[in-house]
This record gives C-alpha cells, sequence and structure tokens, in this order.
C-alpha cells in the first residue's frame, strides 16, 4: 500500500503544510496540487463541494504526490466511509464533542475489528494499491474537530480516543462556541487564544497530531513555533480572490493616478 507521507512528517518533529480546497473543480485542484503543498484537504462542508466533485477533485491530486484529504460535513459513518472508499489518506470530521462522537467518527474509518468500516475501496484500491485493505488502517489519519464548548470540558476524554490521530481547530466555530467573533488568526488578547492554547496543551498531553486553521501564513508559522503539527493556510477561493484583488487595486490604482481608462 502507498505510505501515507504525513505520518513520515509528523514522526520527524516536523509541520505538515496543508491546503484548502473549496472550489468543485478537477483544474483548479491540480494547479493547486502542483504547487507542493503536503497535503491538500477537499472541504465537503463549508466548500461547494459533492462526492462526484470530490472524485474528480481526487483523481486531479494524484497526477503529484499531494496527500489527498477530506472535511467531511457531519459524524455520519456512511460518508465518512464513501469518501475514503474514494481514495482519501486523511479524514478531517466536524464538531466532535465528546468520547462517543470521536468513537463513532474513528470506527467509521477502520475496518474490522477495530472498526466498522464496510468493505468496498473501489477507488482507493487504484490509489493505495491493491493489499489496500490489509494496511489501510495503519495509514488513514483521522482528525476531530474541537470547535464546542462541550468539546473544550471534554479534551482528555475526546483525545484518549483509541485511533484517534490528531485533533483540527476551526478557529471560527471554536470562537462562537465560546461568546466571540469568528475569525481566524487570533491575536493573544483574543478571548479564544487561551481555548486554542489550552486545546494544543492537551493534544501534546495526548501525543495527538495539533492542527488548525489559519488565514495567513505569518500567523500559521507561528503556530508551527509553539508546536502545532499541521497548519491549513488559506484556500483555493481565497487565494484567486485575494490574487484578482490585488491586480485590480493596482490597475485601478493606476487608472485614477493617470485619468483614464484601459
Amino acid at each position: 500500500m502507498r505510505k501515507n507521507k504525513l505520518k513520515k512528517i509528523v514522526s520527524e518533529g516536523k509541520a505538515v503544510v496543508n491546503g484548502w480546497l473549496q472550489i468543485p473543480n478537477s483544474f483548479s485542484t491540480e494547479v493547486m496540487a502542483h504547487q507542493g503543498w503536503d497535503s491538500l484537504t477537499i472541504d465537503m462542508q463549508h466548500g461547494a463541494v459533492d462526492y462526484p466533485n470530490a472524485l474528480q477533485m481526487l483523481q486531479a491530486i494524484s497526477t503529484t504526490d499531494t496527500v489527498p484529504m477530506a472535511r467531511v460535513n457531519w459524524n455520519e459513518p456512511g460518508q465518512i466511509m464513501k469518501i475514503l472508499d474514494a481514495g482519501v489518506y486523511g479524514v478531517i470530521c466536524p464538531m466532535v464533542s465528546n468520547r462517543q462522537e470521536a468513537e463513532k467518527f474513528v470506527q467509521a474509518c477502520l475496518y474490522p475489528p477495530k472498526g466498522y468500516r464496510s468493505f468496498g475501496p473501489i477507488r482507493s484500491l487504484l490509489y493505495g494499491g491493491s493489499d489496500y485493505g490489509k494496511y489501510a488502517n495503519d495509514e488513514i489519519l483521522k482528525f476531530a474537530m474541537i470547535e464546542t464548548k462541550e468539546a473544550l470540558d471534554k479534551l482528555d476524554e475526546i483525545m484518549s480516543t483509541p485511533g484517534l490521530d490528531g485533533i483540527y481547530i476551526g478557529p471560527a466555530d471554536l470562537s462562537l462556541a465560546i461568546g466571540t467573533e469568528p475569525g481566524f488568526d487570533k491575536g493573544e488578547n483574543d478571548p479564544a487564544y487561551p481555548s486554542i492554547m489550552k486545546i494544543l496543551e492537551h493534544a501534546k498531553k495526548n501525543k495527538k497530531i495539533p492542527g488548525i486553521h489559519n488565514a495567513t501564513p505569518e500567523y500559521a508559522e507561528k503556530m508551527i513555533k509553539i508546536g502545532f503539527q499541521l497548519v491549513t493556510v488559506g484556500s483555493d477561493q481565497r487565494f484567486m480572490s485575494s490574487g484578482a484583488k490585488s491586480v485590480l487595486q493596482k490597475l485601478k490604482g493606476i487608472k485614477s493616478k493617470e485619468g483614464k481608462g484601459y
């Protein structure tokens, strides 16, 4: 079976730099995959991506050695199993608030006897190899999102779940959970920052891979320095909009200075 290179990166004490895909298009995915990300996560929760889109996007990622991952839209076993069968090597599950929900998520990712994943790796066999079924339990990464008030009260309970590889912080929902404005790149004076540090501390204690979503590379670098081992920066949609906006601002600036259009 194809090895999950993210496990090697983490085992060496390095950080995974993860990209985020919200646009349901195979060509834009292929462009992103060729930029050198360690992994790319297809966002099936808040992105405009459904299963047929995701399948084509996974095929596009396969043109590189970038590791394919997905964030599912809920802790629903059928959806988790289906995207695993499509060939993702990591799953991020939102809104995991307690041990029972963490176990449900993990077991949906694992073949018996460790879990209850149904066998039918229709595309995983092509991507992972003919012995996928034998080794999949060892290679697939499982990240539970910590972003609810209940989860903050049950960190050790969640993170001690057998088979759970890591946790992932969604700063926007986490901020809402503690009663503050949603957003990313929380500063040290922001009410959400202590919660982020608390989650990181518990992840280290429980030997789980700590991951977090970031808006800027500068903030992601800061998070790496304090111990996060998976950092997501922006998204394809944000890169497109920010790149276009930058060009237009420059052109409109030239227009206003010169007093003529193009």
